[in-house]
């Protein structure tokens, strides 16, 4: 095991009725004038925003409000965002959303203090050493924004999607987490956000460090749980227990506690993370087609978390059966278990019907560099090799 230091300090406000909170909650840290972030459509529709500008005057709190935030972030409305906190004088960002909503928000609070571009951030340029503070209204269980320091944000002129990792500033003051507002989510959405929960843990799953049992178990049993639970929302989306299950893994899943101890991978989203950049696809459903076209061709190089994932995740049976048929089982499991939730396990179901694999692969290793990944390290050659996978 590693050394590590794992620090997660957020404070989560977990159950119904909890958005009614939000402007006590944003007065206990020290907000004196907020700056709301959402996307639009679903939080208006529901009334959901409007309950938030009620808790926020019933506590005396000027807000201001930038919506627009689209699904894949990009950096016109973060640049927007730290126009309107350097003209209005705000000190805290409240994000209403999901995972893109959360990340424009974290970048926000980043690049307002920041007198540079806030884009040397996610280049590597600059890191953070300072941000405003951030709260949560969490509508969509996905990303685990909630929960992290990391933030994705897509730059329109570089057509660059990049992560940016800051614990130490970016977490959330507080989180607040309703399953009920969950309820109305589209059976695509929902069932994109799970198998971007169940990557995360991937993530940090798939290791060449040894003698992390405690964290091996604590994702097994995230996984398993998410498993066990997803079915049940995308039957019944009103089910409250299942959505608050959903709703607490997604934030488990990203906050780091699956990560401890170990050197993670991250290859997948970054091989995802081009994928949606260039062709404009959900990242939870891009990445059921690029997971498993990944794990194929890694574990021929290395089997060991393979076999394991298939025998104590995706309950196969060794009976009887080679490693490699224990592998190929688990990872047909994983594509079925998807699939039979409504999502896509190929390029050519995602819509991509003649992808450019060669622009794909440039955009992925001048982004990221050569190698990529951890668990194998990927050349140009195998990441080609796993895009031409996921057709």
């Amino acid at each position: 095991m590693e050394n590590f230091v794992f620090c997660s300090p957020t404070n989560f406000i977990f159950g119904r009725g909890t958005e009614n909170q939000v402007g006590k909650l944003c007065k206990e840290n020290g907000a004196t004038r907020v700056l709301i972030v959402y996307g639009g459509g679903s939080v208006v529709r529901s009334g959901l925003l409007d309950r938030v500008r009620t808790a926020l005057t019933d506590e005396n709190m000027p807000f201001g409000e930038l919506g627009g935030v689209k699904p894949n972030p990009e950096d016109d409305l973060v640049r927007i965002g730290i126009e309107m906190v350097h003209a209005e004088n705000f000190d805290f960002i409240l994000p209403v959303g999901g995972g893109s909503t959360i990340d424009t928000a974290k970048a926000i609070a980043a690049g307002a203090l920041y007198d540079g571009d806030f884009w040397d951030f996610y280049t590597g340029k600059a890191t953070v050493q300072k941000a405003l503070p951030v709260g949560v209204v969490l509508t969509i269980p996905a990303a685990g924004s909630e929960g992290s320091g990391n933030t994705v944000i897509t730059n329109i002129a570089t057509k660059q999607k990049i992560s940016l990792r800051c614990p130490e500033h970016l977490r959330p003051q507080f989180s607040i987490l309703n399953p009920e507002l969950t309820f109305t989510l589209p059976a695509y959405q929902t069932a994109s956000g799970i198998c971007d929960m169940m990557v995360h843990i991937f993530e940090r799953y798939f290791t060449n460090t040894t003698e992390t049992g405690i964290t091996d178990r604590i994702a097994e049993g995230v996984l398993l749980s998410i498993m066990e639970e997803a079915p049940k929302v995308i039957a019944n989306p009103s089910d409250y227990d299942a959505r608050a299950n959903i709703m607490w893994a997604g934030m488990l899943a990203h906050n780091g506690i699956c990560g401890t101890g170990r050197v993670e991978d991250w290859a997948s989203h970054f091989m995802e993370h081009e994928l949606s950049s260039l062709y404009g696809v959900t990242h939870g459903a891009g990445l059921a087609v690029v997971f498993p076209a990944w794990l194929t061709v890694v574990s021929r190089i290395n089997p060991h978390r393979a076999k394991q994932l298939a025998l104590r995740v995706l309950h196969v049976s060794a009976e009887g059966k080679t490693d490699e048929e224990i592998i190929a089982e688990g990872i047909a499991r994983l594509r079925q278990f998807w699939h039979s939730l409504g999502l896509p396990i190929t390029l050519k179901e995602l819509g991509i019907e003649n992808p450019d694999i060669d622009a794909l692969v440039r955009n992925l290793h001048i982004t990221k560099g050569e190698p990529i990944g951890n668990y194998v390290k990927l050349d140009r050659s195998l990441t080609k090799e796993i895009y031409e996978e996921a057709r």
